[in-house]
């Protein structure tokens, strides 16, 4: 029986495994580092509130109405979880990679070169229309005299 109740256990960690990946807010926690980084100082902030508060001998009420640092440290945790559920909601930031930026400058560079220098000019066209043809001309029409 310890064998099954060991698969069973296994089996519903796998699935719980395979929902977690499936939820989008789960996706988007593993991905936005700004969003983990607002979670983490909201937390920070909270529990260092909280330490404070239940550290008091005033009492927790009271710390959090009279000590300006119980409440900033509360309005820091609110302001970070504010901010989390907002990058939460909001769509998906599509960050442009390094390597577009580098064909953008590449392109630009080009283009640059080729209106500036007349070598690159020729270049070009001689790549994109072929080489220009030289070739002498020799009259054939005859002389009377």
């Amino acid at each position: 029986m310890a064998t099954s109740r060991a698969t069973q256990t296994a089996d519903r960690a796998t699935d719980l495994y395979s929902a977690a990946r499936e939820n989008p807010y789960v996706q988007r926690l593993i991905e936005d580092e700004e969003l983990r980084d607002n979670l983490r100082d909201a937390l920070e902030a909270a529990r260092g509130a909280y330490a404070r508060a239940t550290g008091n001998s005033k009492g927790a009420v009271k710390a959090v109405t009279s000590d300006k640092k119980v409440q900033k440290d509360l309005r820091a945790a609110a302001e970070s979880l504010r901010d989390a559920s907002e990058q939460i909601r909001a769509p998906r930031k599509r960050r442009r990679g390094r390597l577009g930026r580098l064909i953008l400058l590449g392109l630009v560079g080009a283009a640059i070169a080729i209106v500036l220098s007349e070598d690159a000019r020729k270049t070009v066209l001689d790549a994109l229309f072929g080489a220009e043809e030289e070739f002498e001309y020799t009259s054939t029409s005859i002389n009377g005299s």
